[in-house]
């Protein structure tokens, strides 16, 4: 197989049918849960920690980041969540999911008190970079991982990345500002790709988790 084809396995159709946990604590989880399943995932809402360990993939989706922080560590999720990512499980987090997944808040805009993190991806974010609920926007991102035309990325008081430690790849960004970024097996976007009808984010995924699977199976 040379490079390009490589390049192009995103997208090929998805042969095997991946567990796609989408925690459903807050946001919009059932429209990602939708898209997975539009895409032959077998796509689920999760609450409870065995439901992430049962998963070959994990989302984690917008919503409000504290809130969704506090519950985790209530109810254990954010421990099964380092469980998964210990064990190369693909994760992605959509705005306040990539939040979640940082390891440092940018001082001054985190909430007062302080904001639990899992600290997955090596990145530095700034909470509502964009401005409040009234400043929501779309734009065209250019995200060559996916390929085509620029990805119609919805940013609903959105953050950004301020800071990437050496192993981030910064795989879109907007007006200079860094939006979307891959570690390894973990995905974070600032945007929801859930809000339009274009599926190449979630189907870019599905990629990484159909590849940890063929991975594994080589072992």
């Amino acid at each position: 197989m040379n490079s390009q084809e490589q390049n192009d396995d995103w997208k090929r159709p998805i042969k095997q049918k991946p567990r796609i946990a989408v925690l459903a604590l807050q946001g919009d989880y059932a429209k990602h849960v939708a898209m997975l399943q539009s895409l032959g995932a077998d796509a689920y809402a999760a609450r409870l920690p065995r439901e992430l360990e049962q998963a070959d993939g994990i989302v984690l989706p917008g919503g409000e980041s504290t809130t969704i922080g506090k519950l985790m560590a209530r109810y254990g999720l954010d421990d099964a969540l380092q469980a998964a990512s210990e064990a190369q499980t693909p994760i992605y987090g959509t705005c306040a999911g990539l939040i979640l997944l940082a390891r440092q808040i940018k001082e001054g805009t985190g909430e007062r008190g302080g904001q639990p993190t899992l600290g997955l991806l090596d990145i530095t974010v700034a909470r509502n970079a964009f401005g409040r609920q009234q400043d929501s926007f779309e734009a065209p991102l250019e995200v060559p991982a996916v390929g085509g035309e620029p990805v119609r990325a919805v940013f609903i008081r959105a953050p950004y990345v301020t800071e990437t430690g050496p192993d981030v790849e910064t795989l879109a960004s907007h007006e200079g500002k860094i939006v979307f970024v891959r570690q390894g097996h973990v995905l974070g976007s600032a945007f929801h790709p859930e809000l339009t009808p274009d599926d190449r984010v979630h189907r870019y995924f599905l990629s990484l988790v159909t590849e940890d699977e063929q991975n594994s199976l080589a072992e």
